[in-house]
């Protein structure tokens, strides 16, 4: 009889949860504000005492979470895909999809709690170790000092940059756009229903722009563009060919993502990567640009995509069409480490966006987890169960309350009763 004693199977489980019979008692929220953007932190409550966290998009309303509520109570978030087919009715393209995304990374927190893994490990485990990470840098109209702001984030160890590059660059220089009155100003209006025009003279001023910034940070570095301005398929061609010559990364959202056709001739007009995806909802909505090699990149939100595990799905997807995939993102600590985990899941993925790098308490409003959260241009991907922090810092988060919502996950008393016939068939 050997004296060494026996390893049981039932040690490693963790006494503290029953996985089988944890249920959803109770969704609150809290809406935080300034980080720059605006999110609301989703807390989901058990019968275990264990809680998850999630988050709504930027700029969605926090409604779109409370009123699943009620859909929730009583489920197991272990069964993630399960609930999650269950709601995902509630969500559509752009920030509507914010709380059914939100609510599923906090189940995917729950369930890797209860399980006592990484949320990567039930997406299928991981393929790195650490995510890179860009900086989004807002924008100055000289082009050398705003080299000089992306060498700064070089100095911080960012391996890979973003900035944006468009008529608002151009704005009080004569000659360079043509627009119909008010389109300049117009946000509301689609690209291909604006009339407005980029001149040659518009395309020059901004190649000169690129130019002094590829000057200061050089060639080693991936820089990608975005944020163009609400100009039509043609000017996008046409200003699109001028910046091939700086070998940017992609250019990102030219036009409006509904548009495949659109998507298809400009990839095949330009010779720098095409990007887009932020908005879009499910990997259903990703296909058609797959299916027509619309784009040279896929760009989803993980708080608009569908959460973790269809993000993965859509990454997935888009690897089987010869397509990489990075990741948007303008969240809290909770929605990035959310995409961290997929990030590692994922193997056609490329780099995650991060637009808080110039808040050094950003960081702070999670414990547990190396601090700063972005060392050296990387995430390092935790290996601590859930979404890997310890708990969130309520009295920092307290401090990003929103002057117009300052409640801090008060009762939700009111959306208990919520109802309506949710079945989509006959």
């Amino acid at each position: 009889m050997s004296s060494q004693t026996e390893v049981r199977p039932e040690d490693y489980v963790n006494s503290n949860s029953r996985p089988s019979d944890l249920k959803i008692t109770d969704v609150r929220v809290a809406s935080l504000r300034g980080l720059p953007m605006r999110v609301a932190v989703i807390r989901i409550d058990t019968n275990q005492g264990l809680v998850g966290y999630g988050e709504v998009r930027d700029g969605a309303s926090k409604t779109y979470a409370l009123l699943l509520k009620s859909r929730l109570v009583g489920e197991n978030p272990c069964n993630v895909d399960k609930v999650f087919r269950k709601i995902k009715q509630f969500g559509h393209h752009g920030r509507q999809a914010g709380g059914v995304c939100g609510i599923e990374m906090g189940l995917m927190d729950l369930a890797g709690k209860a399980y006592g893994v990484p949320a990567y490990m039930l997406a299928g485990g991981k393929f790195r170790d650490r995510i890179l990470c860009y900086s989004d840098t807002p924008s100055v109209p000289d082009g050398t000092a705003m080299g000089n702001l992306l060498k700064e984030r070089m100095d911080r160890g960012f391996k890979f940059l973003k900035m944006d590059v468009g008529i608002q660059l151009l704005k009080g220089i004569p000659g360079t756009v043509i627009a119909p009155p008010d389109m300049i100003e117009t946000r509301h209006v689609m690209h291909p229903f604006t009339g407005i025009q980029i001149t040659q003279k518009g395309i020059d001023v901004l190649c000169e722009y690129v130019g002094k910034v590829r000057d200061v940070i050089g060639y080693e570095i991936p820089l990608a563009v975005d944020h163009f301005g609400h100009i039509g398929l043609e000017s996008c061609i046409r200003l699109g060919k001028a910046l091939d010559q700086f070998t940017l990364a992609w250019y990102e959202d030219m036009i409006p993502w509904q548009f495949t056709n659109q998507w298809r001739t400009l990839t095949d007009a330009v010779d720098t990567p095409t990007c887009t995806g932020e908005d879009i909802y499910l990997k259903e909505g990703f296909l058609p640009l797959l299916r027509e090699r619309a784009v040279s990149i896929i760009h989803p939100d993980l708080a608009s995509s569908g959460g973790i595990l269809e993000t993965k799905k859509i990454g997935d997807m888009a690897q089987e069409y010869g397509v990489a995939m990075a990741m948007h993102m303008a969240a809290s600590p909770i929605c990035a480490l959310a995409n961290v985990h997929c990030a590692a899941a994922t193997e056609n993925f490329i780099v995650l966006e991060n637009h808080s790098v110039d808040d050094p308490r950003w960081s702070n409003l999670v414990s547990g987890l190396p601090n700063p959260l972005i060392q050296d241009g990387f995430i390092q991907v935790p290996e601590t169960p859930g979404l890997g922090f310890t708990d969130i810092n309520e009295d920092l988060m307290r401090e990003y309350l929103d002057a117009d919502d300052p409640d801090f996950f008060g009762p939700s008393d009111h959306w208990d009763k919520e109802y309506s016939h949710d079945r989509l068939w006959s």
